[in-house]
Order: C-alpha cells, then structure tokens, then sequence
C-alpha cells in the first residue's frame, strides 16, 4: 500500500513537472491576465524565462530586458499612458501621441548590427554575471523573438520582479558615440499613475546604474539622465529603467558588453545595498 502511494506521488510530480514551466532549471512565465495593465497589451503570447541562482541566492529577481525582438510589434499599437493621456516627450513617438508602437524594431549600428541582437547579447552576458552574484534573473526575452509588447512585458516585471532594467542603445543620429545615459521620468508625468508613486524609486535606480558604469570609466553622456516618456516607466509598479548604452556609433563588441555588465552589476548591487533588504538564501 506504501509502494502504491509513493509511486502515485512520484507520478504526479512527474507530470506536473511541464505544467508548471519548468526545464533545465528555467520556468517560463506567461502574462496573467489578472494582473493590473494586463488588458492594456496586445501582443501577450509569448513568456519570459526565470533563472535561479545556483550559489548564494539573495531571493531577488532582476528583470533584464532585451530592447526589441518582437516580430509585428511596429504594426501594432498601445496606449502610451494607463489612463490614455498623450505623450508628454519625443522619440520612437511623437509628442502629443496618444498610441505608440507596441515594440519598435530598433535601430541598425553604423556596421549594419540590428541593435535588437546586441540588446540580446547584452541581456546574456549580464544574466550570467548576474546569477553568479545570487541573483535570480527574469529574461524578458530570451532569445531572438519574443511575442510580448511593451506593456506586456512590464506588466510581467511588475509581479515577478525586485525591478526591471531594459537595455538599448540610442538611434540619436550621432556621428560619434555619445555615451550612456537612462530614461528619467518627465516632470509632467511625475503625477500620473502609477508614476506618481515610483518615479522617485525609477531615479535611484537610474542613478545607482550610472554609478556603476562610471566606476567602469564608461562614457557617460552629460549627467546620466535625459527626460523621456516611456510607455515602460508609465505602466511600472515596481523599480525601473531604461538604459541606454550608447547610440549606434558605440562599441558592441564582446569586451564592451562584458565591460558594460561589470558596471551594471555594480551598479545594481549599490542599488539593492539602499533600497532592498532581503537576507541571504542557502542554496536550493
């Protein structure tokens, strides 16, 4: 009778194992569509990928966001703002926009490197360094497509990550190579919501991550912070940023982005030291 009950319980995790996302040590997390914002996206069929610390786990997530790599996305569109305000600043869209692109396609380097494929060996190379500092990483997209709009995929952040950085690289039109700099939170949205109750943590953040690229001697561009409405930062209930590591006159080669990572790390440690305090796991 014992051998019958252990063999039913043996079984029945087996066949949930799949049910439950898990392979090789990665879960794939897919939008719920009862989390808050949910409703607001429209390209929601794709998932995320979780990867767990092996060594040292801080049981913190750090989502990292490949920018891009989202086949349709520049066909299709979201609200800018929750509230379907218009957008207060330039960029991939117009001022004055009350939609913008769900997932633009990125921009091409001066050697023809879609930036969507550098965003991603980016993301790789800081997940790596990421899990061997304790981390548990989020890999908004793990690999080449993701099918997961802006708002999807800041939505997913928001209830599974600490915070949320999405890497890019900016399409400024530039001769030269201009610096890193991240996306603060313009000063008209800073009383919208859910802006109005995180910007401030979006700042530190921000701020924490130029840090650590400066400790790296990186180029920063003027003070490290430019204003810019982001459809991520205007949906986001828990810290977060976009990063921009250059522009497309920027080094993308391997040892950069290592080097890119190291400051990124550092920074992130800085950050989580300030702002977040969660005792240290054993390991699983």
């Amino acid at each position: 009778m014992k051998k019958g009950i252990v063999f039913l319980i043996v079984f029945l995790m087996v066949i949930s194992f799949p049910i439950c996302g898990y392979a090789k040590g990665k879960e794939k997390i897919y939008l719920d569509s009862s989390w808050k914002y949910a409703d607001h996206a429209r390209i929601t069929s794709g998932y995320a990928v979780m990867y767990k610390a092996k060594k040292n786990r801080k049981d913190i997530v750090i989502a990292v966001n490949a920018g891009h790599g989202t086949k349709g996305g520049s066909s299709v569109k979201t609200l800018c703002h929750p509230d379907g305000s218009a957008k207060v600043t330039g960029g991939t869209t117009a001022a004055g926009s009350v939609k913008a692109v769900a997932v633009s396609d990125g921009m091409a380097f001066r050697d023809g490197t879609a930036e969507r494929d550098v965003t991603l060996r980016m993301a790789r190379i800081l997940k790596k360094k990421l899990l061997a500092e304790g981390y548990d990483v989020l890999m908004v997209r793990d690999g080449k497509d993701v099918q997961l709009d802006n708002v999807a995929r800041t939505v997913i952040c928001n209830n599974v990550a600490d915070c949320h950085i999405a890497l890019h690289w900016d399409s400024d039109g530039l001769s030269y190579d201009k610096g890193c700099f991240y996306a603060s939170v313009p000063e008209k949205l800073k009383k919208m919501r859910p802006v109005a109750s995180y910007w401030e943590e979006h700042d530190a953040l921000g701020k924490s991550l130029i840090k650590g690229l400066r400790s790296q001697k990186i180029k920063i561009n003027g003070t490290g912070a430019t204003e810019i409405d982001l459809t991520q930062t205007s949906y986001s209930t828990i810290p977060s940023v976009d990063i921009e590591l250059g522009n497309q006159c920027s080094d993308h080669s391997d040892r950069k982005l290592q080097k890119l990572a190291d400051g990124l790390v550092q920074g992130i440690n800085k950050y989580v030291k300030h702002h977040i305090h969660v005792a240290p796991l054993s390991s699983l």
